[in-house]
């Protein structure tokens, strides 16, 4: 099917996004945002959509103002989702019900699902997880599930003191230490795991330091946008992970919009 029945779509998503703005993004009702996203992601999972199709307006001069600005309030509604989860669990008297509530919880166990194909998670392996944000459910998911020792790297200080709080009333911070730093925190780490978060900046810099510390037994596993679903935000490419040689790429299944990657480093 022919992909251009969404240009139209797109672009009124994105006026409407326009008239929200960015100055005061944080005082609109999130629920707003949420049903205009709601609205692209019925396009991103369009199963009739080949993958040569979907590049017809992934790589659209015209298109690419209105898919800057549909990624930007993707990654903006991602983070402050995660936050406000956060906060509710330090507040809650039933804090695990409180995560199990989180917006996107469904989505991660499917991420889960496809990414322990990818590598051997098991209580004697330490994974290391890039970009772990305010809410650590990645790790925690592994621990809970493998009971594999799990490290997330944060750059921002606030939010990694956020996430190591949640994980304390979560009692969960015996078993996820969080770090703060970036990539390069992995060469003072013990780990045999590693994955890089989807929103992790700048892809081409992150991958060629993980590159320099791993060795080429080591899992690194990514999470990243195909197809329609790129609409969301900008795919991975070759380059960024140039040095690599990927493995295997499980494709997301039902609502979930992460294509899962492994690679391994290559001399």
């Amino acid at each position: 099917m022919s992909c251009y029945k969404y240009w139209g779509k797109i672009r009124e998503i994105a006026d409407s996004l326009t008239d929200i703005g960015e100055d005061n993004i944080d005082d609109v009702d999130i629920e707003k945002i949420i049903k205009l996203l709601d609205e692209v992601e019925i396009i991103a999972h369009d199963k009739e959509i080949d993958f040569d199709s979907a590049k017809h307006i992934l790589d659209d001069e015209k298109m690419n103002k209105a898919l800057q600005l549909i990624r930007k309030f993707y990654v903006y509604i991602g983070a402050r989702l995660e936050k406000e989860n956060a906060l509710d669990i330090l507040e809650s008297e039933n804090p695990w019900d409180t995560l199990n509530s989180f917006h996107f919880f469904e989505r991660y166990e499917g991420l889960l699902d496809n990414e322990s194909k990818l590598a051997k998670f098991d209580e004697t392996k330490t994974f290391v997880f890039i970009g772990s944000g305010s809410l650590p459910l990645t790790p925690i998911m592994f621990n809970k599930v493998f009971g594999c020792k799990c490290i997330g790297i944060e750059i921002q200080e606030d939010v990694a003191i956020l996430s190591r709080k949640v994980l304390k009333k979560l009692g969960l911070d015996d078993n996820i230490k969080i770090i703060v730093g970036d990539e390069t925190s992995l060469k003072d780490i013990d780990f045999d795991i590693v994955m890089v978060a989807a929103f992790t900046i700048p892809k081409d810099k992150v991958f060629s330091n993980v590159w320099e510390i791993v060795n080429t037994k080591t899992p690194v596993l990514y999470r990243t946008y195909t197809g329609m679903r790129a609409i969301l935000y900008s795919p991975i490419t070759e380059k960024d992970t140039r040095g690599f040689h990927k493995e295997v790429m499980l494709l997301p299944k039902g609502n979930v919009n992460n294509t899962s990657v492994l690679i391994r480093k290559i001399l």
